[in-house]
């Protein structure tokens, strides 16, 4: 046959679009062409196809060589498209039968010598859109990105019978092609196994590196502010003199936090994938993100060419900790508020447009002033010069911030006696079980509730109600402002197995929501 078609994929921001590999043979002066809106990469493909071809024992045809990658208004990249090139060219010229090509789909790059080498991005997005296409195809790919692929059939609890094979060369791929199974390209049963133990949610020692709650000494409002943001999955802002344990309770957030659901697990290891970061080993724990505060706008909303998810993105379904949070440029900050509203970034630029999820839980920690040491004898700054470090902070940002805490100094004696608080094991506990009332009752933690969902699920008490509506008045708040004081009841209400909010769940919302340091004028 002359002509052979081939299905592959490529990588748009998160998304893997079905491409399909066009290869026709025509009589005239040799030429090898590729179109479809292909990149360097993909148009040097051709060099690399050829002497693969060559060193794997195949004829290379003296023909005149289309290749088509449809749609052609798709861009494609990167060099994963060798293999199905590779296999439309001996396919198109009767090297290689065509009866199995309906039912495959491939991606690898190709070495000089044949072999396929490991992509180490993006595999796993590949490997969850082949999974969920209607067409269900086997998916052909180098050996060392099949386990990694194979990650997505033992999330998706799936069987074998559209099986993720795991090649080492050209060679390999041509006798798929023939109907036979290379030695090792299906894979051992033990390559399927769930890498993380998650069957006890209330288990966590796997999953969270992080220290315990109890290692913090006093500081009680801090850390009930700490439960209650885990429990609703709410952005925090700590602020406090230097030395007051805000960057040590924001990184004791993490182990409060309940484990991940397999939808999670995947779509957070897909955007570590993309970013060419993911480790297995990792799989199953949430994210935490730390980026220094010189970080620049792209790096952390996302971008680049092609666009790569930026830290918000990377911190999707986990935390996003801004420290010295004052410090960071304020064009910079308010590129958080659109994701922190909506739980995405969508990224424009001329030729294309890339979306990436990025619904993660903010934690952020400052100081006062510009030397931390506001009120006290020791502070030198001028009201001039706080009230210029403060406005680098942006009221529509600071509206989208749920509850505000003030990490007050502890006296230096209270760090020398023993521990006096929970440990992080008994407050994870309340948590999960707070999680799951709102996974049941609603299918999204609270702080991500809708504004319609406000009305069914945030149903209070006519003293709630009147308090609510007095305080909404006296300390001015934004329709915002009044749905992120619900979202907080609603979570201490569920910590406290409470349907309805009661005075004392609106009451310790509002209080969260006063001004401090960081935002009082």
């Amino acid at each position: 046959m002359a002509l052979a078609i081939v299905h592959s994929r490529a990588l748009v921001g998160s998304s893997a679009p079905a491409v399909t590999v066009e290869v026709h043979l025509a009589n005239g002066l040799p030429n090898f062409q590729i179109v479809g809106l292909p990149d360097a990469e993909v148009r040097e493909s051709r060099e690399r196809v050829r002497a693969a071809l060559q060193q794997s024992g195949f004829q290379f045809p003296t023909r005149r060589i289309t290749v088509n990658l449809a749609p052609a208004d798709l861009p494609k990249r990167s060099g994963r498209l060798d293999l199905p090139i590779a296999l439309g060219i001996l396919v198109a010229s009767d090297q290689l039968p065509a009866d199995q090509l309906d039912q495959l789909e491939c991606v690898g790059e190709l070495s000089l010598s044949g072999s396929l080498r490991a992509s180490g991005r993006g595999v796993l997005g590949i490997a969850l859109a082949n999974r969920r296409d209607p067409a269900r195809r086997a998916l052909m790919l180098p050996r060392r990105d099949a386990l990694e692929a194979r990650l997505v059939q033992t999330m998706l609890r799936e069987t074998l019978q559209a099986p993720i094979l795991g090649l080492a060369s050209l060679t390999e791929a041509a006798q798929v092609l023939r109907g036979e199974t290379p030695a090792g390209a299906a894979g051992a049963q033990s390559d399927l196994a769930d890498p993380v133990n998650r069957t006890d949610p209330m288990d966590l020692a796997e999953l969270t590196d992080q220290t315990d709650l109890a290692d913090v000494r006093g500081q009680p409002a801090a850390k009930r502010a700490l439960e209650i943001a885990a429990s609703g999955g709410h952005a925090l802002l700590l602020s406090g003199p230097p030395g007051t344990g805000k960057s040590m309770l924001a990184q004791r957030l993490a182990g409060l936090l309940p484990p991940m659901t397999d939808e999670e697990a995947l779509e957070s290891a897909t955007l570590s994938s993309l970013n060419g970061t993911f480790d297995p080993r990792r799989f199953g724990r949430r994210p935490i993100r730390s980026p220094h505060h010189s970080t620049t706008m792209s790096a952390l909303i996302g971008g680049g060419h092609p666009p790569r998810p930026g830290e918000i993105s990377l911190a999707h379904h986990g935390l996003l900790f801004l420290d010295e949070l004052l410090e960071w440029r304020p064009k910079t900050l308010d590129a958080l508020r659109e994701p922190l509203e909506t739980g995405l970034i969508q990224l424009a630029r001329a030729d294309r447009q890339a979306q990436f999820p990025a619904r993660f839980q903010l934690v952020a920690a400052t100081n006062p002033c510009p030397c931390g040491f506001l009120g006290t004898p020791q502070c030198l700054c001028t009201s001039e010069r706080v009230q210029r470090y403060r406005l680098r902070l942006s009221a529509p940002l600071l509206d989208r911030i749920d509850l505000f805490v003030h990490v007050a100094a502890q006296p230096g004696v209270a760090l020398l006696t023993p521990p006096d608080g929970e440990t992080s094991a008994t407050v994870r506990l309340r948590v999960t079980r707070a999680r799951q009332r709102q996974q049941e009752r609603q299918g999204v933690p609270n702080a991500w509730l809708s504004a319609q969902a406000l009305d069914q699920h945030c149903v209070t008490t006519s003293a709630a109600h009147a308090l609510l509506t007095q305080s909404a008045q006296r300390l001015d708040l934004s329709g915002r402002g009044l749905h992120r004081v619900l979202r907080v009841a609603r979570s201490i209400a569920d910590l406290d197995s409470q349907e309805q909010l009661s005075i004392e769940h609106v009451a310790e919302a509002l209080s969260l929501r006063l001004p401090t340091p960081a935002r009082a004028t």
